[in-house]
């Protein structure tokens, strides 16, 4: 991030701009809308410009930029469509100590002035760091169309109580307020009876809210899938974001993470297979403490929580304190690498199960039933199989699985940095050794890609593929 977003205090202050045609008379119409004290020096201004000078909106000094007349502006703006222009009055403006854009310099600015939704108070700043305007003015589109024109009236008139509902406890009793304002009773009684109809609708809401029993504590074991933001569900999402405290694993994408509320308690219990371990019942004595706490939690899980996730144990821990649960299922890395080489889990003629099997357990390597996992046509999905391979691979030929069956190991399934193997079984060891994939992998016994998707390119390995 090259540009750090804030948003600036500007009533009764000076913003000065230089510049008299179409680059300035844009940058007008968006710092007009502020309550800062613009100043316009140009030697031939735009007819609109001196309108507004008329009317009392900004002030008009008709000659070009001289030293000293950017002194105490918190903010200066070179709009002059002549770049030489630009540069000589934004060194005065320097000299001066003032803030400098310059428009359509990305380089020659100190700050950049981003597309803005404006629904007063309430405002949306997007920026590209001049990368991608078009992009700026899309997204900036898409939330006009999306935002309810009301919502400024909204924040506006709840702003104007914020004091009275310091009668809340603070954090969760508060925001259950305001999501319940913004969400329904405000919208509804707008509606129905105006902006009038707003405030003895919010005391109303504040009195049942001070009347109510705390905020009982509840926990929610979300998947969070194989990592891809945009595979999370929408009912995980809105999870993260009411969520007091996410206690998460390893595995959970540092992306995914970030939709979590600022404010909420980041709470890191990752396991890794032979390595670093949190042991399972301090992982469910911090569940339990915080929903007792009254927080609302959530349990955040790599792929689909019901899927090797131990998900019944931190559940029987919760239920041992007679506390709230509920279950967000996700996306599992399983169905997202096959999806990521063209293939399905089932298909007719080839096989009419599968089976999910984990390389490793409590114990150390896993067993399973050998015999019939080596039988022609079966596709298994071998989770944490990555440094089992070896032993799986000896177990499905020593029970007589043909040497030659496909084997696709997809390794960070759906991220930007995914890579698959392609290989056969008796090619397993040493192919994946020679690999040297580092992250979580998924060994598939029995799928090939549909498309000769070979991400790796080391020329032995593939010379062995």
């Amino acid at each position: 991030m090259k540009h750090f977003p804030v948003f600036m205090s500007v009533e009764g202050r000076r913003i000065v701009l230089s510049g008299g045609g179409d680059a300035a008379l844009a940058k007008l119409r968006l710092l007009l809308k502020t309550e800062a004290r613009v100043t316009v020096i140009a030697p031939d201004p735009a007819p609109q410009i001196m309108r507004w000078a008329l009317e009392g909106r900004l002030t008009l000094i008709e000659r070009p930029v001289e030293p000293g007349d950017a002194l105490c502006a918190v903010l200066f703006y070179a709009a002059n469509d002549d770049d030489a222009e630009d540069a000589r009055v934004a060194a005065l403006a320097r000299a001066d100590g003032a803030t400098v854009n310059m428009v359509d310099n990305l380089h020659g600015s100190d700050f950049i002035t981003p597309a803005i939704v404006d629904r007063d108070p309430v405002t949306v700043a997007i920026g590209t760091e001049g990368a991608a305007p078009v992009l700026a003015r899309r997204i900036k589109r898409d939330l006009e169309e999306r935002l309810s024109p009301n919502l400024g009236t909204l924040a506006r008139i709840g702003k104007g109580f914020r004091h009275a509902v310091e009668a809340l406890p603070f954090g969760r009793a508060r925001r259950d307020f305001w999501s319940a304002y913004y969400d329904e009773t405000g919208p509804r009684a707008l509606a129905e009876g105006g902006e009038e109809a707003l405030r003895p609708a919010l005391k109303s809401l504040l009195d049942r809210h001070l009347k109510g029993d705390a905020t009982e504590g509840h926990v929610a074991f979300v998947g969070s899938g194989p990592g891809d933001p945009d595979l999370l569900t929408m009912k995980a999402r809105k999870a993260l974001d009411a969520a007091d405290v996410v206690i998460f694993d390893r595995l959970v994408s540092p992306e995914i993470l970030e939709l979590a509320r600022r404010e909420a308690e980041m709470i890191d219990v990752g396991k890794e297979g032979f390595g670093r371990h949190t042991p399972q019942e301090h992982i469910n004595a911090l569940i339990v403490r915080h929903v007792a706490d009254g927080a609302q939690v959530v349990r955040l899980k790599s792929g689909d929580p019901t899927v090797f996730g131990r998900l019944d144990e931190e559940i029987e821990a919760v239920e041992a304190e007679g506390l709230n649960w509920s279950v967000v299922p996700g996306i599992t890395a399983a169905s997202a690498a096959v999806a990521s080489i063209g293939q399905s889990l089932t298909r007719r003629g080839r096989n009419q199960s599968v089976r999910f099997l984990t390389g490793h357990d409590v114990a150390g390597f896993a067993d399973h039933d050998w015999a019939a996992l080596a039988r022609p046509g079966e596709v298994t999905a071998i989770y944490m199989g990555k440094k089992a391979a070896r032993f799986i691979q000896g177990r499905l030929l020593m029970h007589g699985a043909n040497p030659d069956t496909a084997v696709t190991v997809i390794e960070n399934a759906s991220r930007a940095d995914e890579r698959v193997l392609e290989t056969r079984l008796f090619t397993l060891e040493p192919d994946l050794g020679n690999a040297g994939l580092s992250g979580p992998a998924l060994v598939f016994i029995g799928l090939a890609p549909r498309r000769a998707a070979r991400a790796l390119s080391t020329p032995d390995l593939q010379e062995a593929l």
